[in-house]
């Protein structure tokens, strides 16, 4: 799926287009962003723009010098985005290409960013001089929403730790595979901010003649740093709750264990005693006492309470 877009009066639109008529837009557009392009599309572009379109596996090196670099193309920049994933986070790897006409953008999923994006675009809400401005805008909304991910993220873990740590009725094994999930997107984003930390290294290399730019992509720095310590907070506390539960975990089966292994004490010497007065012996003393079998009863009776009673005094139970 092609999307074009174009800037008039400093002001990002979109271009309202057909199929068909993409060829006939193509060339005046500031903004093409392929989702998923066909062969067609691919094709198209390239013999349009006589640029080659990177393929998905090109676009998923994880090499330094694979994610940023500049040829004849123009600056090649490949970017992780964050997309949500039934409950989790996945990663969707973006690439960028930036000429002095336009911007290309190249993805296989439709992050939040670029939907966001095109809300915005359609109400005229997005405003740029330039194509690149179109990718300095791009990279900023997706710190913004890293930085809104985490606040969620911050939510729940709030909410899982009053589980934990507060609620005495909690399922604590649903608490461990929530903190899982929380471990896993948190880690998802710190990989992102690491990989945006890097792309807009790059383009300070080569915006350097642009001081308002440059300018805005050292802020964008500063709020990566800043969310990178808010990341790193939340695996610490992740992993303090993740030790809390395992160890309310490990105090609930100790107390099964205590349970089970006082009542085995307990138990233990009324059945001595209940199997010493089941021997089948001819000549036994108390085999024809007229009393003899509640004097088992009681021996018993009193051989159970005894170690509950010791137990009790000394505070075990």
């Amino acid at each position: 799926m092609l999307r074009l877009f174009e800037i008039q009066a400093g002001v990002i639109h979109e271009i309202k287009c057909t199929d068909g008529d993409f060829g006939k837009f193509l060339a005046d557009a500031d903004w093409i962003d392929a989702q998923e392009p066909n062969e067609a599309e691919r094709a198209l572009l390239q013999r349009m723009l006589h640029t080659d379109l990177p393929e998905s596996d090109e676009i998923e090196e994880i090499e330094a010098s694979a994610r940023c670099f500049v040829d004849q193309a123009g600056v090649h920049i490949h970017s992780l985005f964050l997309a949500p994933a039934g409950g989790r986070h996945t990663t969707v790897n973006v690439a960028c290409i930036l000429q002095k006409e336009r911007l290309i953008t190249i993805r296989e999923g439709d992050p939040a960013d670029f939907r966001l994006l095109r809300l915005r675009a359609r109400r005229g809400q997005v405003e740029a001089q330039s194509p690149e401005d179109l990718l300095v805008i791009l990279l900023e909304q997706k710190i913004e929403n890293h930085a809104d991910t985490l606040e969620d993220l911050h939510r729940q873990l709030e909410a899982v730790s009053y589980l934990v740590l507060e609620d005495e009725e909690s399922e604590l094994e649903d608490a461990i595979s929530k903190l899982a999930q929380l471990e896993d997107s948190n880690g998802k984003i710190r990989l992102c901010l690491m990989d945006t930390q890097r792309n807009i290294s790059f383009l300070l290399r080569h915006l350097r003649t642009r001081a308002e730019q440059s300018e805005t992509l050292r802020e964008m720095m500063r709020d990566i740093e800043t969310l990178m310590s808010h990341t790193t907070f939340l695996f610490d506390k992740i992993n303090f709750l993740m030790d809390s539960t395992q160890g309310f975990i490990n105090i609930e089966q100790n107390q099964i264990i205590k349970i089970f292994s006082i009542a085995a004490v307990v138990f233990l010497p009324p059945t001595l005693i209940a199997s010493i007065y089941g021997m089948n012996f001819e000549y036994m003393p108390e085999l024809k006492w007229l009393l003899g079998y509640p004097w088992a009863l009681g021996l018993m009776v009193a051989a159970g309470i005894a170690p509950y009673w010791y137990f009790k005094r000394k505070g075990w139970l």
